[in-house]
């Protein structure tokens, strides 16, 4: 089957455009293009027009690829057969078959002409020239693929950079994000470990001063209770005239809802014991102190430590809750 192709070889080669494209028209493919111009080259251009104009209105000239063959009179001998469907004339019936599966025409018809076989100089020259163009042609495409091949190239390289780019950073993020987790995990782990300390050391001070409130009680003394006055500090923070490692008491005044209640207790008590004695005193169930000047609160983490560790000397003021 022709193509654009054979019509850019004949071209190339020399040949006429118009006369290269009735060429490619009337054959089916770059061989019988090369013949039907070798058939062709005595005749003009116009008589080859003329020839295919008359056909389109009824005439059927020899060139006319449409044109049906005459039939064979009594005593002729075909020489040849002709495609009906192209025009191309060969030399014997096995040239008929390799055309018809090459083309898939399938309409033949004899003919008295015979074809003049080419010399083997014809031969050599047609097939050296033939050889030449197709060379030409494979390095036209080999070009091709090098270039296509390189682009190709160029986009995969740049395919598998941006595939990386991405890569990193998801692996970046990734690695941000795993150590914040870390971090806060070793956060939280400290954080529990605290609780935990807090909470053995006020279970601890716990069972002593339940220790010492049985052993009062067997040895029949009594409890230190906390007294009243009239008299408390306006102030909630402490107020120091001397160093702070010379104070070993300190006076506390606590507002419960009751009234309010002060009592002297040492640095060293903890506030756990503070709780233990007003609710021994009172019944009140402590469950927190809040200071209000500075504003902080003492919850149950704070029991454990002793009122010198929390600041609550040489005096203080909490509210009871």
């Amino acid at each position: 089957m022709a193509t654009s192709s054979d019509l850019d070889v004949l071209i190339d080669m020399g040949f006429e455009r118009v006369r290269s494209e009735l060429a490619v028209k009337k054959s089916g493919g770059l061989q019988g293009a090369l013949e039907w111009l070798e058939q062709t080259q005595d005749k003009s251009l116009e008589e080859i027009t003329a020839a295919a104009s008359s056909s389109t209105t009824g005439v059927q000239g020899d060139d006319d690829p449409n044109a049906e063959p005459p039939s064979l009179k009594d005593g002729e001998i075909a020489h040849s057969l002709v495609c009906n469907d192209c025009g191309k004339r060969l030399r014997s019936e096995a040239q008929a078959q390799f055309h018809a599966s090459k083309t898939e025409h399938t309409n033949f018809a004899e003919s008295t002409e015979e074809i003049t076989p080419l010399s083997e100089e014809e031969k050599k020259a047609r097939l050296e020239e033939l050889r030449q163009r197709l060379k030409e042609k494979r390095g036209e495409m080999s070009e091709q693929d090098k270039q296509d091949k390189k682009k190709n190239e160029e986009i995969r390289r740049k395919s598998t950079k941006e595939t990386q780019d991405i890569k990193e950073d998801l692996q970046k993020k990734e690695q941000i994000k795993e150590a914040a987790a870390k971090r806060r995990e070793k956060q939280e782990e400290i954080a529990a470990k605290e609780r935990i300390k807090a909470k053995i050391a006020a279970d601890k001070e716990q069972r002593r001063l339940k220790a010492e409130k049985e052993k009062a009680q067997r040895d029949g003394r009594t409890i230190p209770t906390i007294s009243t006055s009239a008299s408390a500090p306006t102030t909630s923070g402490p107020v120091l005239s001397k160093p702070a490692s010379a104070y070993t008491e300190t006076r506390m005044r606590l507002q419960t809802s009751a009234g309010n209640v002060q009592r002297s207790f040492p640095v060293e008590t903890t506030l756990f014991e503070v709780a233990a004695a007003l609710s021994a005193e009172s019944g009140i169930e402590v469950q927190s102190f809040v200071q209000n000047y500075p504003k902080k609160i003492f919850d149950q983490v704070d029991f454990g430590a002793t009122l010198k560790e929390l600041g609550l000397f040489p005096s203080a003021s909490l509210i009871v809750r």
